[in-house]
């Protein structure tokens, strides 16, 4: 913990990078130099010690060009940290849908494409390139974080589950994103891969528009995305 400390300059507020339902994610520089990504787990958090687990156990066993890449955690005391490789451009809620868009970024039609490709790579992988299965069941875009060369990486792996081989789908309590959410997951809570297909397919509607699926800064006809599809 000490370590971290001094890498986030005591959590320095100057240093906070995000907000998440997690908590607060800072940026640090650790004593060889490497910039890194530093997540904590609030106290005051909605997720707890089981989505922590979760995502350690998740992560730390899988490497994919289009995933975050997990350098290491830290648990001591009531502090319960992640430490991810640190992405210069934010996340695509953020840099392309967001009101903090960076205009030094050209989303053209050919990064479009490209981020879309990296993010079906990266699920591809979750769901039939590792033993048990990977289901990320929040794929929505402040999860999509983009390194310095705009490639994406899918990220927050608090609400996965593993779904072994030889089974369709498991059943558990509705958690994830309003919005992303696929019906049949929404209504009777059973998880698939394609429950992350149809959230991905969200995704890529926004990308495609540029704007986010859901805007209750619109008139009422207009603030559902996908109604208009």
């Amino acid at each position: 913990y000490k370590e971290l400390d001094r890498a986030t300059a005591r959590f320095d507020q100057s240093n906070k990078i995000g907000e998440g339902g997690y908590g607060p994610v800072y940026k640090g520089t650790l004593r060889d130099g490497t910039a890194v990504a530093v997540k904590v787990l609030s106290l005051q958090s909605r997720q707890g010690a089981r989505e922590f687990l979760s995502e350690l156990i998740t992560i730390s066993d899988i490497s994919h060009e289009n995933l975050v890449k997990l350098y290491g955690c830290c648990v001591e005391g009531s502090h319960k940290i992640l430490v991810y490789n640190y992405l210069e451009n934010n996340s695509l809620a953020q840099t392309l849908l967001g009101s903090q868009q960076h205009s030094s970024i050209q989303f053209n039609w050919s990064t479009r494409v490209n981020i879309c490709i990296g993010v079906a790579q990266g699920l591809a992988y979750l769901h039939d390139g590792v033993r048990p299965h990977v289901v990320h069941r929040d794929i929505k875009a402040s999860n999509i974080l983009l390194d310095q060369d705009l490639t994406p990486k899918i990220s927050d792996f608090g609400l996965a589950k593993l779904l072994p081989s030889d089974v369709s789908h498991i059943s558990t309590r509705v958690a994830g994103t309003l919005g992303y959410l696929a019906p049949e997951y929404a209504i009777r809570g059973q998880v698939t891969r394609k429950s992350d297909v149809y959230s991905f397919g969200v995704l890529l509607i926004e990308i495609v528009s540029g704007r986010c699926n859901t805007d209750t800064k619109l008139p009422y006809e207009d603030q559902i995305l996908l109604e208009k599809v």
